[in-house]
This record gives C-alpha cells, sequence and structure tokens, in this order.
C-alpha cells in the first residue's frame, strides 16, 4: 500500500542543503498514526486501512467512535482517516505509522485545506484586472459584464463572479522532502502547502511522480 499519514502544519522555516543554498520548508508533524481499522472487500465492500491521529481523551468521545477504539484495542484518537488499498497489505490493527516511512528527497502530495478569505470579489478570487482607477471611470474592482441581451439571456453556469473564496480541500503535488527528523516526528518539506499553522494534512507518497527524462 501507498505510504500515507496524518499530521499538523507547524508552520514555514528555511534551512540550508547540502549546497549550502537557502531552501524555504514547511515543518508538518506527522504521526504516529495507530492502524485502528483494516476493511477487506469481503466483509466492507472495499479494501482500506483506517489510521488516526492526535491522541484524545475518552469524555471528549461518543459511545459510538469509544466502542470502536475499544473493540480494535487502540487508545483514542482525535481524527481518523481511510485510504483505499491494493492488493496485500502489510500492516496490522494497532501497528503505528511513523515518518521513518519516509526519507530525504522522496516526493510526496500534501492534502489540506485552504484558508478561508471569506467572501472575495473577483479581483482577489481570480486575479481580475478591474478597470481604470481613476478620472470617474467607475469601475475600479468589477468584473465586466456577467450576462447576455438576449440569446440565452442568463448568466452562463460556472461564471467566475464574486463568492466565498477558500477554505476548500486542495492537493499539492509532487513535493521535495528536505529532511526526516524522525525523533521528533517532523517532515521538511520544500515549499508551501495549503492550511493555517495547526491545521489537519495528509502526507501520502505521490502519485503522479514525474518521470527523469533521459
Amino acid at each position: 500500500m501507498n505510504v500515507a499519514l496524518l499530521g499538523k502544519k507547524i508552520g514555514m522555516t528555511q534551512v540550508f542543503d547540502e549546497n549550502n543554498r537557502l531552501v524555504p520548508v514547511t515543518v508538518i508533524e506527522a504521526g504516529p498514526c495507530p492502524v485502528t481499522q483494516i476493511k477487506s472487500s469481503d466483509k466492507d465492500g472495499y479494501d482500506a486501512v483506517q489510521i488516526g491521529f492526535r491522541p484524545q481523551k475518552e469524555q471528549r468521545l461518543s459511545k459510538a467512535a469509544l466502542g470502536h477504539f475499544k473493540k480494535t484495542g487502540v487508545d483514542p484518537v482525535a481524527e481518523l482517516q481511510e485510504f483505499r488499498t491494493r492488493g496485500e497489505i502489510d500492516v496490522n490493527v494497532g501497528d503505528l505509522l511513523t515518518v521513518e516511512k519516509f526519507e530525504a528527497g522522496q516526493k510526496i502530495d500534501i492534502v489540506g485545506t485552504s484558508k478561508g478569505r471569506g467572501f472575495q470579489g473577483v479581483v482577489k478570487r481570480y486575479g481580475f484586472a478591474g478597470g481604470p482607477a481613476s478620472h470617474g471611470s467607475m469601475f475600479h474592482r468589477r468584473g465586466g459584464s456577467f450576462g447576455m441581451c438576449q440569446w440565452p439571456g442568463h448568466v452562463i453556469k460556472g461564471k467566475k463572479m464574486p463568492g466565498h473564496m477558500g477554505d476548500a480541500q486542495r492537493t499539492v503535488q509532487n513535493l521535495e522532502i528536505v529532511k526526516v527528523i524522525a525523533e521528533k516526528n517532523l517532515i521538511l518539506i520544500k515549499g508551501s502547502v495549503p492550511g493555517s499553522r495547526g491545521s489537519l494534512v495528509t502526507v501520502r507518497t505521490a502519485v503522479k511522480t514525474k518521470k527523469a527524462q533521459a
């Protein structure tokens, strides 16, 4: 199965690589993630591995959630997530998945929720140029014409207009791991990842790794 972990975005910093170049990195605290359930196509209709993240107090969980953890013998966690699998699975219920499954130079994907920006106009939301900024144009940060006079006589579905911006799931692919600090469960990733500090992210092996050109 592809390696996947749940983690928390700590923030951004910068480190020097082996060539003494300054590299901007995002620090993610990933795992340890206990395996809480293994689903099979015979019993559940599909193959998947369920993992958890962040220890949680029992009084903050429902009876259904507590029963699920006690049945599998895993300590209660705050976050649960499933990952589809294919073929044989090399993990068992109760195993801990850690950052040691990743290594420096490896390509990974990060799934997170982008920062919420509230209701925004087309200039900030989509990068529209807007109109003249002076001389009484009355057309500064608007989106221009949205509809038609006659046929079809309505705004086309999907038209870029003002609205809610951010707070959506986003995936950044083929990011490079700069360093893995196993004793602190930290992964240093080159570049930025979606989400604010402290937000939940998913770290997985890249599914669309670019092939090196000969």
